[in-house]
């Protein structure tokens, strides 16, 4: 799994959270170019994406990674919740959604499904 996100403690309690509910995360990115550029290096099943990232929108993120042919599971995160981006989330190749403050592990095994 791939974390990217542009706030450094947010990554680090993913990166936590989630490798105590047995996610491997092999890789942080800060912002949507790094994201891009760690995903050709890795190749992460997953990816956990912010939406608001400095460079990049998540969603158009998601868009460039959903296009290659062994394209990862991207999943957004955000500090606002779907009500949100409820029309963006519909048109994304995303898998799915988390309100980043109820981010599990349980909660992205439904999401991923």
């Amino acid at each position: 799994m791939l974390v990217v996100d542009d706030h450094a403690p947010f990554r680090a309690l993913a990166r936590e959270l989630l490798q105590s509910a047995g996610y491997e995360v092999i890789g942080e990115a800060s912002d949507g170019r790094q994201a891009v550029g760690a995903c050709a290096r890795l190749r992460p099943d997953v990816v956990l994406l912010d939406i608001q990232l400095p460079d990049v929108d998540g969603f158009a993120v998601a868009a460039e990674l959903g296009a290659q042919q062994s394209a990862p599971a991207v999943v957004l995160t955000s500090n606002r919740d779907a009500a949100a981006y409820r029309g963006r989330l519909a048109a994304s190749t995303a898998r799915g959604f988390i309100h980043k403050p109820e981010l599990s592990g349980a909660l992205l095994d439904a999401v991923l499904g």
